[in-house]
């Protein structure tokens, strides 16, 4: 953005130029995109010593800003971890194609043959914090799906997006992929957000990576369809009829595998009848989690400190969960629907009847049955990757991959009918 440029005026110019090589990507095969992603991931291996010279930078005036040491891991790359983006835009690479797939077809009376095809939605705008690994696997994602796309990274990443972006644009751009496919907001100005969202008619998605603050500005201030999720607040039922083995080892891996991903366990809720109830709280403070807890999870274990009000609605993203007791699998399903935000919620039994009562009724964008809620990941779904987790009814839902960056039209195929 120069200085007589305006926001708007950068945004917009980004947009229409990103708007020409969408159409220019909807006409590129499936081959090519895949052999462009793939001299792009070759190409961040061939350029690490300076993309981790610059992410250096970066650590070193976020840590002078004082960063918290959770947001200084996600900023920090590494050999291995630069390996493992690399890998990732590899592995994208080789994702089976999802445009053009035929959704169904069918066969009207008069003889007209419809289809439902795949098809790019177009530009779309991520908007995302921290992890510079973003700038790769989103880019990576968006192309594959034979999208534009306009990426806007957090000020403290800038130096690492920028290297990681420069490694891939010159690769694709090498490969025939238009150069305006894959661009970076070379602003941190605020402003340029602000622009994003305002674009409608030019940007046709935007998805937001990051914090709770900047989730929330997008989904207040977007004037383009956004696919996001706002909280993570996940629950586990452990039900009467659980194995208490293996709600044990659920419980702990849910809350402690990794405390700072979406998929993390939040709220515990325990079935009266369940007998181990102070055997998942010990279990728990042994993992080095604070267990803050009603009256009844109090008496279990005195290291147990009150709930507040808030805690129940609360994201933690760290070593901290709440846990309750409840009547039954109703007062479950009371609960969560109260407090949880249709992200993951998950339930332990062995009675499968109540199983599957929980499935049916739980009104989340994951729900599962005796397994940990960290699985909530498009890796683990087996979709290669992941642009993020979706809370929306619309659209897309869960983790969102490449399906979910397209959308599909209608291909109407005739022999001269016309309509009475």
């Amino acid at each position: 953005m120069t200085a007589i440029e305006t926001a708007e005026e950068l945004i917009g110019r980004m947009a229409k130029a990103a708007r020409r090589a969408a159409a220019a990507m909807a006409r590129i095969g499936a081959a090519d995109k895949a052999e462009a992603l793939r001299a792009a991931a070759q190409a961040i291996r061939d350029r690490a010593p300076d993309i981790l010279a610059a992410n250096a930078r970066d650590l070193d005036r976020a840590t002078a800003a004082g960063l918290s040491s959770a947001m200084l891991d996600r900023l920090r790359l590494d050999e291995a971890r630069l390996a493992s983006t690399a890998d990732a835009v590899e592995t994208i690479a080789g994702l089976d194609d999802v445009v053009g797939r035929v959704v169904d077809e069918s066969r009207r009376p008069n003889g007209m043959v419809l289809q439902r095809v795949r098809v790019p939605l177009g530009v779309i705008a991520i908007i995302y914090e921290s992890r510079p690994n973003v700038t790769a696997d989103a880019g990576a994602l968006c192309l594959k799906s034979g999208n534009a796309v306009i990426l806007r990274g957090g000020s403290e990443a800038v130096e690492s997006n920028r290297a990681i972006h420069a490694a891939m644009a010159g690769a694709l751009a090498a490969h025939g992929l238009p150069a305006e496919a894959m661009q970076l907001v070379p602003s941190t100005d605020r402003a340029a957000v602000g622009a994003m969202l305002r674009a409608q008619g030019l940007i046709d998605m935007v998805v937001p990576r990051g914090g709770k603050s900047l989730v929330a500005r997008v989904q207040d201030e977007a004037r383009v369809p956004v696919l996001a999720h706002l909280d993570g607040i996940n629950h586990i039922f452990v039900h009467a009829g659980a194995d208490p083995e293996k709600a044990r080892a659920i419980v702990v891996n849910a809350k402690l595998r990794r405390t700072g991903v979406c998929g993390a366990m939040e709220t515990l809720l325990v079935d009266r009848a369940y007998q181990g109830a102070a055997a998942l709280v010990e279990a728990l403070v042994a993992g080095g989690c604070e267990v803050r807890g009603d009256a009844d999870v109090q008496a279990l274990d005195p290291r147990v400190l009150p709930a507040s009000d808030a805690d129940w609605d609360t994201e933690y993203l760290e070593a901290i969960v709440s846990i309750a007791l409840v009547d039954d699998l109703d007062a479950a399903l009371a609960h969560i629907d109260a407090h949880g935000s249709h992200h993951t919620d998950a339930i332990v039994t062995e009675d499968v009847a109540v199983a599957d009562r929980f499935l049916g009724e739980v009104d989340s964008a994951i729900v599962i049955h005796n397994a940990s809620t960290q699985f909530a990941d498009g890796g683990e779904f087996g979709l290669g990757a992941e642009i993020g987790i979706s809370t929306g009814r619309l659209h897309a839902r869960g983790p969102v991959a490449l399906e979910g960056l397209t959308t599909y039209k209608w291909l109407v195929r005739g022999t001269g009918q016309t309509r009475p």
